[in-house]
């Protein structure tokens, strides 16, 4: 059994116990497959991965010669995937997601249980800033999340509220199913790639 003393998601310390208890349902312990296709078949793009986790995606992605960075704000999760992915732990930076500055243009974000983990009333502020990090013709891809529990993390979303919250900056230019989904997340979510207007 768990002991949370934070119960909210916006604070690192949220996520620091969860990372130091080995709380990590959504972690599943390897990179999944459409992550994989879409690398193999994308030349090299310079990436973020915002919200990183363990980190497996970013060294899945500068083992194929991608300008990867990842980024969390939780001490706890940086030191966890510093760790966990040897070679490539000088590219996992704490910072904040709002306030990152990329070193260079960016060309791809990567979302993973990113958005999910947010408030609701937070995604406004989520969908603007991958506007703003990215350039036109960049593209924004990865999993959502389409569940309609009030109680989160994770915070799903449905079809139409995404496209509402994207819809002023992006072109949804891949919708698909997921076949290796976790647990926490099967039946519930889309591999999706989204282009910047």
């Amino acid at each position: 059994m768990h002991d949370f003393a934070s119960r909210d998601p916006r604070s690192p310390g949220f996520w620091d116990e969860r990372f130091a208890q080995g709380f990590m349902p959504w972690d599943r312990g390897g990179v999944p497959a459409q992550l994989r296709a879409f690398i193999a078949a994308s030349p090299p793009l310079a990436t973020l991965v915002p919200g990183c986790g363990t980190g497996y995606e970013l060294a899945a992605l500068c083992d194929a010669g991608w300008d990867a960075t990842a980024i969390d704000f939780a001490p706890v999760a940086v030191a966890h995937a510093r760790t966990a992915i040897g070679p490539w732990a000088a590219r996992i930076v704490e910072a904040d997601f709002f306030t990152y500055a990329p070193a260079a243009p960016l060309d791809f974000i990567y979302e993973r249980a990113f958005l999910c983990a947010m408030p609701r009333a937070m995604w406004p502020q989520v969908a603007a800033r991958w506007a703003a990090l990215l350039a036109p013709g960049a593209l924004l891809a990865g999993y959502f999340f389409f569940d309609d529990a009030v109680k989160g993390p994770p915070f799903g979303i449905d079809r139409g509220a995404l496209d509402s919250l994207l819809a002023p900056y992006f072109d949804c230019i891949d919708d698909a199913a997921v076949t290796d989904s976790i647990p926490v997340f099967q039946g519930k979510e889309r591999w999706m790639a989204w282009r910047r207007r």
